[in-house]
């Protein structure tokens, strides 16, 4: 693992900024620093990076606090402060106890005053500060409430100009609001070098950081979790839990092959479709658009003759994961006509492409790495656009690739 460590500056050290020429200013390579969890080193951009604000946002109860006590616990060699406005000394010393990781050079501090905060951080000096959360914080310099719209604000400010002028990577965790944004005011958002978001089905036992904004890094990054009873587990290969382990041809399953960020995953669409008992057929996605679902039932009604008009569907991708990337259309299209002439699809075949208005079956970015995990996982087809068959060399690969143009001919090869 390669270690870059950083000595916190006195604000003193802060040099009062003037005009310059764009030429005249020198390039500097961003001082990363490589943690031991690669999921968080990956949604990042590829490590924390000095002096840096990152907001965290997700559910209550999804795991925040966990995940972030773990990577300090984690980071032997840096001396962490983590700062509590929510629980106590002995709440966390619990949930330490439980994740059964020591680390001497962690610190821990319950308090909401600014004010307090800044005088231990100048005595301890620590090179990295988790918050929990930023809406309990409070500042002297504000009469309001803490969580209201100046104080979170206020609050925000301190820790962005303590962090830029002493380089020490700031972490703060923020309470989101029942439509799903953080609470707050959108200039927290703006404040912040990165804003990661945590979330996940309390259901299940899986989770995801997914990168919101990122002035370090890519925003199209994506890390997996498991929930445990020792903490937060990362899954380094997220295609094999989320494909279901099944020997028989089920209808109503397909495997598509998508990509998150700069990762191939493969994933289980499942699709219902039932005769409709009530007047008006029922539309239901879960993890997928609804919008995109009814679009896809217009295709296959308009381009394949299927009548869906009298069909209840209901569509989930399994895992509890929602997927946006338009790649899953043909794998979507294929669960759907599996269930409603209730044949299975081969658990060996796999599916990407994406579907136009004029049923036909569109070429998708990265195919070379969607084909690959394919192949690493053990699937003996995969069905894409015949538009990818300029510039791609099938003959060498030990997997047969399926091109194809229109709907019709998926209908054809499978059913």
């Amino acid at each position: 693992m390669r270690q870059m460590e950083w000595k916190a500056e006195t604000p003193s050290a802060y040099k009062a900024p003037k005009t310059v020429h764009l030429d005249a200013v020198e390039g500097l390579e961003e001082k990363r620093w490589l943690t031991p969890d690669a999921e968080l080193n990956r949604v990042l951009g590829g490590g924390i990076v000095a002096g840096s604000l990152v907001l965290v946002g997700g559910e209550p109860g999804i795991g925040k606090s966990t995940l972030f006590l773990q990577i300090a616990l984690l980071l032997k060699d840096i001396k962490t402060l983590y700062i509590s406005g929510e629980e106590s000394e002995q709440q966390i010393k619990m949930r330490a106890d439980r994740l059964k990781i020591r680390n001497d050079q962690f610190y821990l501090l319950t308090e909401t005053s600014t004010q307090v905060i800044f005088q231990e951080i100048k005595k301890l000096e620590p090179q990295l500060v988790i918050i929990d959360s930023i809406q309990t914080l409070q500042s002297p310099l504000i009469e309001s409430a803490p969580g209201s719209v100046s104080q979170i604000r206020e609050t925000a400010a301190e820790m962005q100009r303590f962090a830029k002028e002493t380089n020490t990577p700031v972490f703060l965790i923020g309470h989101i609001t029942k439509d799903g944004a953080i609470a707050g005011p959108k200039i927290l958002e703006h404040m912040v070098d990165t804003v990661l978001q945590f979330e996940g089905d309390q259901h299940y036992a899986y989770r995801i950081l997914r990168t919101i904004k990122n002035r370090f890094g890519s925003t199209a990054e994506l890390g997996i979790y498991e929930m445990t009873g020792a903490g937060l587990r990362q899954v380094n290969n997220p295609s094999e839990i989320l494909i279901s382990q099944r020997d028989d041809m089920l209808s109503g399953v397909a495997i598509a092959s998508t990509i998150e960020g700069l990762r191939p995953m493969l994933v289980e669409v499942q699709a219902l479709v039932t005769q409709s008992v009530y007047g008006t057929p029922q539309r239901t996605a879960t993890g997928f658009d609804l919008r995109r679902l009814q679009l896809l039932l217009a295709v296959l009604e308009k381009r394949g003759g299927f009548h869906f008009g009298v069909k209840d569907v209901f569509l989930n991708i399994a895992g509890g994961l929602r997927i946006e990337d338009p790649s899953i259309d043909l794998a979507v299209l294929v669960a759907l006509l599996s269930s409603f002439e209730d044949v299975g699809v081969s658990h060996k075949n796999c599916f990407a492409g994406e579907v136009g208005l004029s049923g036909e079956i569109r070429a998708v970015n990265r195919i070379e790495q969607r084909i690959a995990e394919a192949e690493k996982l053990g699937f003996e087809k995969i069905f894409i656009s015949k538009y990818h068959k300029k510039g791609l060399d099938f003959s060498k690969l030990g997997i047969e690739v399926v091109p194809l143009g229109r709907v019709e001919e998926v209908y054809r090869l499978l059913f």
